[in-house]
């Protein structure tokens, strides 16, 4: 028996039908029925993937290469079948990359993901749509429409990466906290995972636009469009890791700038408090004022204690005029 994680689409111009595979039998006999067959596996199991590169006559060593789960995306030729390895994303509230095996061959493609789900409701919508250019072509052109819709699935993963580094930004410049400095450093690590990952997609487009690969020059039009687009992306991810940069060097400014707003105000204080010490210290000295009169009169003075309380509220005073008179408060 076949994982119920095995559906199959297959189309043609006149015709479309979507199956949920069931055993090997099925499988094979689907070949020839329809002009394209696209097989899609949510779950990599080994004997499910046998089977289903078993039906289809892929290579052991291809098939072996789709549990290699870290692989970096590239292109291969296997006889008559194309092996593509890209990574795709999903738009969630956490990061989440896994890899999609694609194999190419005469009438059916094939993939091959991590587990279910995927960014390619839009390409089951076009062939279920009479009369859509998916259903009057070809394999190529169906391999070149998932790859588009991974390329894709990579715009709205960069939109969140966007906001949030526009709320970092006023974060880290208006109101900074010992957490701030982290989640920038989370941005910063997660768009270095996302960029390896877009990155070698530029070099994948770009070698299926060479002659001699299965797509024909009609589906190499669209996939320069699909390489513009692997580019841009990757302009996108730069921005972002420079912008992310630039916060972790605004996020120590505006902390170091305000602990230079705080030791400014501890400086005025003590700058203010320490001439007051030095009256209050030299008021409480054990004068003895009936051996001399030149002994701290002041101790015996009836107006003494209001005389050096008007003393330090005019020193205080002063000082606090004189810094702000030089933009210190």
């Amino acid at each position: 028996m076949v994982s119920s994680a095995v559906t199959a689409t297959c189309y043609g111009p006149a015709a479309q039908v979507e199956i949920s595979v069931k055993d090997l039998a099925q499988l094979s006999g689907l070949r020839g029925q329809y002009p394209v067959v696209w097989v899609n596996v949510d779950v990599l199991e080994e004997d499910t993937i046998g089977w289903v590169g078993e039906a289809f006559g892929i290579h052991r060593l291809a098939l072996r290469a789709v549990f290699e789960a870290s692989q970096r995306p590239k292109v291969e030729q296997f006889d008559d079948v194309l092996f593509i390895v890209a990574r795709m994303t999903t738009c969630t509230d956490r990061l989440e990359i896994e890899q999609l095996s694609i194999f190419l061959g005469p009438g059916f493609v094939l993939t091959f993901q991590e587990r279910p789900g995927d960014c390619f409701d839009q390409v089951r919508n076009l062939i279920r749509r009479e009369g859509s250019r998916l259903r009057t072509t070809g394999a190529d052109y169906l391999a070149y429409a998932l790859l588009d819709s991974v390329i894709d699935s990579y715009f709205p993963l960069l939109e969140l990466y966007d906001e949030r580094l526009d709320d970092l930004e006023r974060e880290a410049f208006v109101s900074p906290d010992a957490a701030t400095i982290s989640r920038i450093h989370d941005v910063k690590r997660e768009l270095l995972v996302v960029r390896r990952a877009a990155w070698p997609h530029r070099e994948v487009v770009n070698s299926l636009l060479l002659e001699g690969t299965p797509f024909d020059r009609e589906t190499r039009i669209y996939l320069r469009d699909c390489y513009q687009r692997a580019v841009q992306i990757i302009d996108l991810l730069e921005n972002y890791r420079e912008i992310a940069a630039s916060l972790t060097e605004g996020y120590l400014s505006t902390v170091s700038n305000k602990l230079n707003e705080v030791m400014k105000l501890l400086t005025v204080f003590m700058a203010i408090f320490v001439p007051l010490s030095f009256i209050a210290s030299l008021y409480g000295m054990n004068f003895r004022p009936e051996i001399s009169p030149l002994n701290m009169p002041e101790t015996v003075w009836y107006y003494g204690y209001p005389f050096a309380l008007g003393i330090m509220a005019t020193v205080a005073g002063g000082l606090l005029y004189y810094f702000r008179r030089r933009g210190w408060l």
